[in-house]
């Protein structure tokens, strides 16, 4: 297969390790912590999912912030765990602090010359201090919010954010993400698709199976490098 003229990355689970604050989460939820991070990270994605759906004159969307802040509402609810408004505020600031993956910055790197965007449901008030955080951003030409396209991934108009931002056709656009149905969303839209499968997930059965299924950010590398 040849090789993308660009690659479009996720940022949250992709980039950025969503569980990257357990110590935290088990300090406040003890003994709960990896399943309030999960619990949590589970109910975000749905809540996308449902509100991108729901959006109407009726029903404005809400952006990924008030949603992530919800689903940590939620979680806390039905683990029935004692966190205070203080602990609350603690692990939604862990979230807009999240570490990088230890090969993210070089595998953006080792990509270059190629464009490198980043293409993610979080705001750009989010995304933009979690990059700079991490030092990406000399390594990124674009970071994209779903926001422009006012829906939430899996829908094809955040796809063609993407393409249209670059400028090529999907299939000359690599897209990298370690959630299944993100990259079947993408390999949906046309693009050629990435799938991190850090834990030995199994495919998504609904539609078409990622180009590349790889178990690492730096198995990236070695592919388009080699």
């Amino acid at each position: 297969m040849r090789m993308p003229a660009a690659f479009v990355f996720d940022a949250y689970g992709t980039l950025f390790d969503v569980h990257g604050f357990h110590p935290l989460a088990e300090a406040l939820a003890p003994g709960q912590g990896a399943a309030l991070l999960q619990h949590w990270r589970t109910r975000q994605l749905e809540y996308s999912w449902q509100c991108a759906l729901m959006t109407s004159s009726a029903f404005p969307r809400p952006d990924f912030l008030a949603l992530t802040q919800a689903a940590l509402d939620y979680a806390i609810a039905a683990l029935m765990v004692p966190i205070d408004d203080a602990g609350r505020r603690a692990l939604v600031d862990a979230y807009l602090a999240l570490p990088p993956y230890p090969d993210a910055l070089h595998t953006l790197a080792a990509l270059a010359p190629r464009p490198r965007v980043i293409l993610s449901n979080g705001t750009r008030a989010m995304l933009d201090p979690l990059v700079a955080r991490a030092g990406m951003t000399p390594l990124l030409d674009a970071v994209l919010s779903v926001d422009a396209a006012a829906t939430y991934k899996p829908a094809p108009a955040v796809y063609r954010l993407a393409a249209d931002h670059l400028g090529l056709a999907p299939q000359d656009i690599g897209f990298v993400s370690a959630n299944g149905w993100d990259a079947a969303g993408a390999k949906a839209a046309g693009f050629t698709t990435f799938w991190i499968n850090r834990l030995g997930a199994p495919a998504e059965r609904h539609a078409p199976a990622p180009d590349y299924s790889i178990g690492s950010l730096a198995d990236l590398a070695r592919i388009v490098t080699d």
